[in-house]
């Protein structure tokens, strides 16, 4: 995660101490995608999820023991996400129990089954953080996620998450055909009283792959940057918003910081801005997927990230979830670590691959190198990145 509140305006984040933390001794953070199921039938899918009964998810005896081991692994946060997590019948058993392990739970969620009742019972659980998605207006929210209606239960969703105390963000995935509905997405937060909005670069993932041509060209890619960049800084000042962050492309920190390079001219401040902005960045490290991101399937499966789903390094069905993460000979969780010595050959001549490290990834269900790309792409010209 990119944090341009922070990097651009200086505004203090809830997670800064992990995500700025030099000495980094804590242990992954997991999505866990408890359930496949949904009740909608978004376009960028990543995990392809249906309204199906899926036999495969984790028993409620073996997501409790999940959960253990993710505290033994000293987990930070355990993100709850699906499908639509609200659907697993026994949401409320887990949450209870990883409030008992002392875990820290939050919840991604398309926000239409969060009523009053509902979002009780998840403050009661000590859930403290839900972030729920929007596309953009409500014809396109209704449009892009198949189901007229959606937009005002989420709406709904996010007013009963408030009233019940729990914090509230706004999920928003760019692709082509909404990618000018930010600054609608941002009036959307203010009206609504949420102060954090997470902004995902789409990546070609689950039914993502089908979006043909949704995926934007590097000059749109910057456009769209520095428009939430633009429209972070007007809210930053009107005093409207906490915390803007970009997620999936690690190419925006080095596009901050030459964005930032340019406006320093004559500036002591501007100056002082733009070094502490790169000393955040390196204390970040960059990339941290299969590192410091984890993601368990709702079978149990062990990802890189949550945009994995072609690929499992083990399964905590087979070993305890420290011993499939910790074995140094996936070939997968190798390169991951290893960035420096197998990263992309434009990344490793990068002047900023220490604050980035890249997309590196595969799409395909094949290991060899010739499978391996940066996804999202960079989209720094050779010029900014000095080769």
């Amino acid at each position: 995660m990119i944090n341009i509140s922070k990097l651009y305006c200086g505004l203090a984040g809830e997670s800064d101490d992990l995500r700025y933390r030099r000495e980094k001794s804590f242990g992954p953070i997991v999505v866990y995608n408890c359930t496949r199921r949904c009740n909608l039938r978004c376009l960028h899918c990543y995990s392809s999820s249906e309204s199906n009964q899926f036999s495969d998810e984790l028993t409620t005896a073996q997501a409790k023991q999940l959960l253990s081991e993710l505290a033994d692994a000293n987990c930070p946060v355990v993100l709850f996400s699906g499908g639509e997590p609200l659907l697993r019948d026994d949401l409320f058993e887990l949450l209870a129990e990883a409030k008992r392990l002392g875990l820290r739970t939050v919840i991604s969620s398309n926000g239409t089954l969060l009523d009053s009742g509902t979002a009780g019972q998840l403050a009661g659980a000590g859930v403290s953080y839900v972030g729920i998605s929007i596309d953009g207006n409500e014809k396109f929210h209704d449009s892009f996620r198949q189901l007229k209606g959606c937009f005002k239960a989420a709406l709904a969703g996010i007013e009963n998450c408030k009233k019940a105390g729990i914090k509230t963000g706004l999920r928003f995935t760019i692709t082509k055909a909404n990618s000018a509905q930010i600054p609608t997405v941002f009036d959307i937060s203010a009206k609504a009283g949420v102060r954090r909005i997470c902004f995902y670069h789409l990546i070609r993932s689950g039914r993502a792959k089908e979006l043909d041509g949704q995926t934007l060209t590097p000059e749109q890619t910057r456009q769209t940057v520095d428009t939430i960049i633009e429209k972070t800084d007007d809210f930053a000042r009107k005093g409207l918003i906490d915390e803007v962050l970009t997620v999936g492309n690690h190419a925006d920190g080095p596009y901050l910081l030459v964005k930032m390079a340019k406006e320093t001219k004559n500036s002591k401040l501007k100056t002082q801005n733009y070094e502490l902005a790169r000393q955040l960045l390196l204390a970040n490290g960059g990339n941290k997927i299969g590192e410091k991101i984890a993601c368990i399937g709702w079978n149990g499966s062990v990802h890189a990230d949550q945009f994995w789903r072609n690929y499992s390094v083990g399964s905590v069905k087979d070993k305890i979830f420290k011993q499939v993460w910790e074995n140094s000979t996936e070939p997968v969780l190798n390169k991951l670590r290893n960035k420096s010595e197998f990263a992309d050959v434009r990344c490793l001549k990068c002047k900023w691959f220490d604050l980035c490290k890249g997309n590196f990834r595969f799409l395909g269900t094949e290991t060899g190198p010739e499978y391996w790309l940066n996804e999202p792409a960079c989209y720094l010209t050779d010029e900014e990145i000095g080769i």
